[in-house]
């Protein structure tokens, strides 16, 4: 046998492992689908059970009775691990949350099991008090693919509450009921960021530079808190105009929108003069950055203040997708944004 059929049999060799390889990872992925999908469906079934068997299927619980712990240390016993008191109570909130295929109504407001998401997931989403908050999670997590550490990242910073303080109430149940939109700016840009993954506690004194390198070394955490499409570009983007140069904090690129998105970092308040600058970064990108293909680009100033009026006579008349949201470097109050949100949903009036 010759060197060149041997090389050849070689490359037939390791193209048969990559093929092997590839079916398998394949089989494993739709077999882990297909056991999640089993098992979820199988808990809401047992939920059921232990509703029409506690209280004729009524959602009044009658925590008072011992059936719980009763079962959990029988079917423990009988069946092995899974069937903890805590996950028994979520096994049966997970019947009462949700609706699966085959006992869909169109009457019932509930959202529909989903075979994307695992148990793991919906042990997480269940954790969550507010229907409105079950279903946004629910759709949010089918649409950006969340793994269980993003979900329980978003939902700790209460990214519901977040989003729906900015709408009103026909916009609260819109997102609660289909996640959020990303057919505009407006759908994808926040009033509000946390950042509470770059562990600068209130006390402590940082320059924007700082802030701008904690950003950068925590870039995953970053992304996954600006929202879906964003792809990092660069960081002190540099802006030659005339014989001086400027630079753009930073500067990211949404597949979604297919646009640049420029942001400019302050520590403190925004003040007018940053609104300014940034139109003016915006008018360069437009001019001298996209391409055809690419759509107007957006400019956020980011700080950790802002005055609404000042920045209603900053931002009046600007044509340039210019936007001002505030940072907060710790996890909101979780009891402000629940008695606003419920005063929210109860007036039908939301901020602007």
């Amino acid at each position: 046998m010759g060197k060149k059929e041997a090389i050849k049999q070689s490359k037939d060799y390791s193209t048969l492992i990559s093929q092997i390889g590839d079916l398998l990872q394949q089989g494993r992925k739709q077999a882990a689908y297909a056991v999640n999908n089993i098992l979820v469906q199988t808990y809401w079934q047992i939920g059921k059970y232990i509703v029409e068997y506690e209280q004729g299927g009524s959602k009044k619980s009658e925590y008072g009775s011992k059936l719980l712990d009763r079962l959990s240390k029988d079917l423990t016993l009988a069946y092995g691990k899974g069937f903890s008191r805590s996950n028994l109570i979520y096994i049966r909130k997970l019947y009462l949350s949700y609706q699966i295929g085959e006992t869909v109504s169109h009457q019932s407001k509930k959202p529909i099991l989903s075979t994307k998401l695992s148990w793991s997931h919906y042990f997480e989403i269940l954790k969550a008090d507010n229907e409105l908050e079950i279903s946004f999670y629910t759709r949010q997590c089918e649409k950006e693919n969340w793994s269980v550490r993003e979900l329980k990242r978003q939902m700790k910073s209460m990214l519901f509450h977040r989003l729906a303080l900015s709408k009103n109430k026909a916009g609260v149940l819109a997102i609660a009921k289909k996640g959020t939109e990303h057919q505009k700016p407006e759908d994808i840009i926040k009033e509000h960021f946390v950042f509470e993954f770059l562990g600068i506690s209130q006390q402590e004194r940082y320059l924007e530079g700082e802030l701008e390198e904690r950003l950068i070394r925590n870039l995953e955490a970053f992304l996954l808190e600006l929202g879906k499409g964003f792809a990092f570009v660069k960081r002190q983007y540099r802006v030659p105009v005339g014989n001086r140069n400027f630079s753009v904090d930073l500067v990211f690129y949404n597949i979604l929108l297919k646009c640049y998105v420029l942001i400019d970092l302050k520590r403190g308040e925004v003040e007018h003069s940053d609104i300014g600058q940034m139109n003016f970064y915006l008018n360069y990108f437009r001019k001298e950055v996209n391409v055809e293909t690419d759509n107007e680009p957006i400019g956020i100033v980011l700080g950790a203040y802002k005055d609404k009026i000042m920045v209603e006579y900053a931002i009046d008349n600007i044509t340039n997708k210019l936007f001002v949201s505030k940072y907060q470097l710790y996890l909101p109050n979780k009891e402000e944004l629940e008695k606003e949100l419920t005063r929210l949903i109860g007036s039908g009036q939301g901020r602007t």
